[in-house]
């Protein structure tokens, strides 16, 4: 689908329609993310299992791909987040505890800079961008604008989390 030609859409059609790959919701326009890769696909499922074990001790649910409503005017679509272990949103709109955004090849700095200051403004405390091209990694906070991971490890403060980059980045 070109989402380029697409005319403007309603917040409410958008909510009440399925796309396939689903996409951003961005001030009226439809914004399609870059999905599908190996590595980040398998960079995706081997962080969302390592997640899901951790859910208990956390109290929080992993969800992939998820709808969160960041503003009045917003929705976009981490390629995995964790929330509270008690939301039952269909379309998250309270912050969830991290977004994780892995990166694409055709993925620009810019507009990963967009969704981040997004989730950022927000609530959310933590995000995480991972590059598995580059096996390189940042954390981004409302504190510090996105730093390199330098030590190898994945820190959410709020969750007491960490995880070795290593352990979820996928061998070639």
């Amino acid at each position: 689908m070109d989402m380029a030609t697409l005319a403007p859409v309603s917040l409410a059609e958008y909510l009440n329609t399925d796309y396939e790959p689903d996409c951003d919701y961005v001030d009226g326009v439809l914004q399609e993310r870059n999905v599908g890769k190996r590595r980040h696909s398998r960079t995706q499922a081997l962080l969302s299992a390592r997640l899901i074990y951790e859910e208990k001790n956390h109290r929080c649910e992993v969800v992939v791909e998820q709808r969160v409503q960041v503003s009045p005017s917003r929705v976009r679509i981490p390629d995995i987040c964790l929330i509270p272990a008690e939301a039952r949103e269909e379309t998250t709109q309270t912050p969830p505890l991290l977004c994780i955004e892995i990166l694409s090849p055709e993925d620009r700095w810019s507009r990963v800079q967009d969704r981040l200051t997004d989730y950022l403004k927000f609530g959310v405390r933590t995000v995480w961008i991972i590059d598995p091209y580059s096996n390189e990694a940042w954390i981004a906070t409302p504190e510090a604008a996105a730093r390199p991971v330098e030590d190898g490890k994945l820190r959410c403060a709020q969750l007491n989390l960490e995880i070795p980059l290593a352990d979820i980045l996928p061998a070639d």
